[in-house]
């Protein structure tokens, strides 16, 4: 089952996950919100919408920015609505311990600017 961890905590645990692009999403009830803290940056993807992110806080330590999620994604991408993926070095692990390649997010830059699309989006 992937799990996304961070700091030693479990974030996230879910055999639910949709995998797009390279990342698990993770369904909200997955979430162990204790350790999400929303932020105001967003970013935008051509075929997936705008992304809200979060910022991940593990004993009392921020990593900004290190989670996101399209509570309103355009139709091609409405899978993944209002479920959470991860990077900036949370790891998405499977049951045998292994990295699932969570903090490696595939594509290309995210467009944090807003500015508009990005060929393929990690994001």
């Amino acid at each position: 089952m992937p799990k996304a961890v961070w700091n030693g905590s479990v974030i996230a645990e879910s055999d639910a996950t949709e995998l797009v692009e390279g990342n698990h999403y993770f369904p909200p009830e997955s979430l162990r919100t204790e350790h999400l803290q929303e932020n105001s940056s967003t970013s935008v993807c051509g075929w997936k919408g705008t992304a809200n992110y979060y910022d991940v806080v593990v004993d009392g330590q921020v990593n900004q920015g290190a989670a996101w999620v399209y509570r309103e994604p355009k139709p091609e991408a409405k899978l993944i609505k209002g479920y959470v993926a991860f990077w900036k070095g949370v790891t998405v692990e499977s049951t045998s311990g292994g990295s699932d390649g969570g903090d490696q997010p595939t594509g290309d830059a995210p467009d944090v600017a807003g500015d508009g699309l990005t060929g393929q989006c990690e994001i």
